[in-house]
């Protein structure tokens, strides 16, 4: 143990602190989610960082998950050649990669894990999988159905989570309202996984294993911060009841296949324009931000990545990120904001390529606190799909929207603070 890990544990009750702290409603917490849901993430944690049985199913997922992926490529290397094969590989004509192109071998992943996931839902297998989880959430932390139930189903998929409890929706409380959104934002979907694990594989072989953990982890970690921020002021619908999932199943597994796919072409439209806007306006507001540093003899340091990297900072410091790296990791994690936390995991993955971090923990912590959809674009789908869903409550959407944002930030925070505490160099679980 270090007194990185001491730092990362007292982090986790400092970012509850925090969330404590903005409450709109201090004397109607319950105190219950929040016991249960630090003891769900240190029980997991523990598992997998530090008893050897839980270190070998780390390594089996990761492996799991890896060849998945790799069966990905067939489809990308047959359409695009040399420009879909990963850096440092080549083909069994014996050409070599050109580098690492995000729109030919990340992104297609997207439409296979996509279709994946719609098979797995046409045979029942994430179906049963997320009433599992929300059983145990809903009896444990004595919230409920609706919203434990789409909480669970975040570790699967993405904002679809909303039709799993489609019925529910017009009658939640703004407190259930809150614990939906939250979810959303600081959980990833199981079809985009795929591009941080490819951007990072090479550089993080194990990379694939801790996004599976920090998917679990961030699950309890979102309800907490959620019930923190907007505590239950009302009586839910369906507390205490456990709700079967609500989904439309096609009529045979082609069927799922085509709708997968469609689907996943739709998202990587989405990323991809999304990457396009963003990067170019901030890349505009940065000439903005440096023709004023030249006025004060700023320069080029004056840009939005710095300022989002100083906003940033301390929270990096209570995750246990080591001084030596907190910077660097600051600016990582503080352009999720704004880029999104596909950009971060690419420049995370350079940082941990060309050896610009000192300590292995740095790269783990980032790992687990940028494993969401914790930032302004996100906010923006989720409150649009919702909103879509049940038009009628548009107002009660918009005015927990900013809260559920900064909870998912503080819950995709207090993951990395997990993760920072059990985190041991030399352990199995890792990694480079």
């Amino acid at each position: 143990m270090t007194i990185y890990n001491f730092i990362s544990f007292a982090g986790i009750f400092i970012f509850m602190g925090i969330a404590f702290g903005l409450s709109e409603n201090k004397k109607n917490i319950n105190y219950r989610v929040i016991l249960w849901g630090i003891l769900f993430q240190l029980i997991f944690a523990l598992f997998i960082f530090i008893f050897p049985a839980g270190t070998t199913v780390f390594l089996w997922i990761n492996d799991a998950v890896v060849a998945v992926l790799n069966a990905s490529q067939a489809g990308t290397k047959f359409l695009f050649g040399r420009l879909a094969l990963p850096p440092g590989s080549q083909n069994e004509f014996g050409e070599t990669s050109m580098g690492f192109y995000l729109a030919f071998q990340a992104l297609p992943t997207i439409i296979f894990f996509s279709a994946l996931t719609s098979i797995l839902y046409y045979y029942r297998i994430l179906p049963v999988c997320i009433k599992y989880f929300s059983r145990i959430f809903t009896k444990a932390m004595k919230i409920s159905g609706a919203e434990s139930l789409c909480a669970s189903s975040n570790i699967f998929v993405g904002v679809e989570s909303f039709l799993l409890i489609k019925p529910h929706l017009k009658n939640l409380t703004r407190s259930e309202m809150t614990v939906v959104l939250t979810a959303g934002m600081s959980t990833v979907a199981s079809n985009v996984m795929g591009i941080y694990i490819f951007s990072l594989q090479e550089t993080f072989p194990a990379i694939a294993g801790h996004l599976v953990a920090a998917s679990f982890l961030s699950v309890p970690a979102s309800i907490i911060m959620a019930k923190l921020l907007v505590p239950e002021s009302e009586i839910p619908e369906t507390l205490g009841e456990n709700l079967e999932p609500v989904y439309e199943r096609e009529s045979n597994i082609f069927e799922a296949v085509i709708n997968g796919a469609n689907s996943g072409v739709r998202l990587i439209v989405g990323i991809g324009a999304l990457l396009l806007a963003v990067l170019g306006l901030v890349a505009l507001f940065d000439l903005v931000l440096i023709s004023f540093g030249n006025l004060i003899n700023a320069g080029d340091e004056l840009n939005l990545r710095s300022l989002l990297a100083y906003a940033a900072y301390p929270f990096v410091i209570t995750m246990g990120v080591p001084f030596e790296d907190a910077m660097r990791i600051a600016g990582i994690i503080g352009e999720r904001l704004i880029l999104t936390e596909v950009a971060s995991y690419i420049d995370l993955s350079i940082a941990i390529k060309e050896d610009m971090l000192v300590h292995p923990r740095s790269a783990v912590v980032a790992s687990y606190a940028l494993c969401g959809f914790a930032h302004f674009a996100s906010l923006s789908i989720f409150i649009g799909g919702m909103a879509g869903l049940m038009p009628e409550r548009k107002a009660d959407i918009a005015k927990v929207g900013f809260k559920a944002l900064i909870a998912a930030t503080l819950a995709t925070f207090m993951t990395g603070a997990i993760a920072g505490t059990f985190f041991l160099e030399g352990s199995g679980v890792l990694l480079f």
